[in-house]
């Protein structure tokens, strides 16, 4: 594991816990097993245990382990990290150069620049482009680096002076200069207030919920496997003078059910009973049913940790926005723009040396999801008739 995947790695739970025998101490014991903390010792009540017994699963504590677990295994953060990423990456880019527009909207290893960026902080919170510079020294390809290969080299006084890369099996030592003083790698990073080098992914923060989440899918899952409703128990009565059940009978009863009535495919199929032997189905308890929404609730909350409303996630009971075209507004508004900005300065700055007032932004009048708000703000325009028209041009942005 390198450096970079340490860093990436989240702590574990500190503290004692103490978990209560409803949803939210399954909930706790959900995020004690992600974190990679044991909690065996406290013992959990049959019928919690029956319903939730299989939630136990590896703890993903290496990066890859995260992204396999909270980002290929779940459909909701997938889903989320695709929508702010390719909004990004399809936002119409301004440039005060025409060479530097085409080399950022150049796809360079078959990935668009921006687009990856943008889902490499949102997941790791780091982006790190290399720029490749042609045979006269001018930039000709920016690569976009894995996060999590890259480890940031200091100097005594904690500045970055070069970044060691790990592919392969090996490793190399990119400078963070070259050699006319200009940048060769830019880094780009989320807020970390306790990191100096390194920034926060939403990833980490959204762990929990992503477990739950998880594991609110497999209990479903294992439901429908076994005709989507409640086990129940075969009860032998034996009567007064009658005899228990041999081991042998025991094993031959449980293999013929399973055989015979377990799973989606055999539901409804009636169960011939003889011999004293009765059905008694078991159903869910309030608290075990509120387990059914543990699944919304933390979808809710995995879209709220990457900023998206979850009205474009197609989650159920959102009333937040009036219809989808508010929601995705906000969406830009909020999450796509900021993001953008981050992305666009950290390269304009990167390569200010090689082209001079380097300026690279989102034209906010081609947007698609802003065009009503930008409308709103031509017409207020136009209608003050105070303003000259090369002050109204300023306003709009208007060369």
């Amino acid at each position: 594991m390198t450096k970079g995947e340490n860093r990436r790695a989240p702590d574990q739970v500190r503290g004692d816990v103490d978990l209560n025998y409803d949803v939210a101490g399954c909930q706790r014991e959900i995020i004690m097993n992600w974190f990679g903390r044991k909690a065996a010792q406290v013992p959990a009540r049959p019928a919690l245990s029956r319903v939730y017994g299989s939630w136990s699963a590896p703890a993903p504590l290496t990066w890859e382990a995260q992204v396999r677990e909270g980002y290929l295994a779940n459909a909701i953060v997938q889903r989320a990290v695709r929508l702010v990423a390719e909004a990004a990456g399809s936002a119409p880019l301004t440039a005060s150069n025409p060479a530097l527009a085409a080399l950022v909207a150049a796809t360079s290893g078959g990935q668009g620049l921006v687009e990856t960026l943008a889902s490499q902080l949102l997941l790791h919170g780091n982006g790190y482009v290399q720029i490749l510079a042609d045979g006269a020294g001018a930039p000709a390809e920016l690569f976009a680096l894995r996060p999590e290969r890259v480890t940031v080299e200091a100097d005594s006084r904690g500045w970055p002076v070069a970044y060691r890369y790990k592919a392969g099996g090996s490793a190399v030592v990119l400078p963070a200069e070259d050699g006319a003083g200009r940048v060769a790698v830019v880094h780009v990073k989320a807020l970390h207030p306790l990191d100096d080098h390194y920034g926060a992914g939403c990833l980490g923060a959204a762990s929990a919920a992503i477990a739950a989440h998880n594991a609110a899918a497999r209990w479903n899952a294992a439901l429908l496997g076994n005709a989507a409703r409640p086990s129940g128990a075969l009860v032998h009565d034996p009567g007064d003078k009658g005899m228990p059940l041999s081991a042998e009978q025991v094993d031959r009863l449980r293999e013929e059910l399973a055989e015979s009535f377990a799973g989606g495919a055999n539901a409804g199929r009636p169960l011939l009973l003889e011999g004293g032997l009765r059905w008694q189905a078991l159903s869910l308890s309030p608290a075990e049913m509120d387990f059914l929404a543990l699944k919304d609730s933390s979808a809710r909350e995995i879209a709220m940790a990457f900023g998206v409303p979850p009205m474009l996630l197609g989650l159920p009971g959102d009333a937040t926005y009036a219809n989808y075209r508010e929601a995705n507004r906000a969406l830009w508004r909020l999450t796509v723009l900021p993001l953008c900005a981050k992305i666009l300065g950290a390269i304009s700055q990167g390569l200010a040396g090689w082209f001079d007032g380097a300026e690279l932004r989102v034209d906010l009048d081609r947007v698609p999801a802003l065009a009503e708000d930008r409308m709103a703000l031509w017409r207020e325009v136009s209608a003050a008739d105070w303003l000259s028209a090369d002050e109204k041009k300023a306003l709009l942005g208007v060369a």
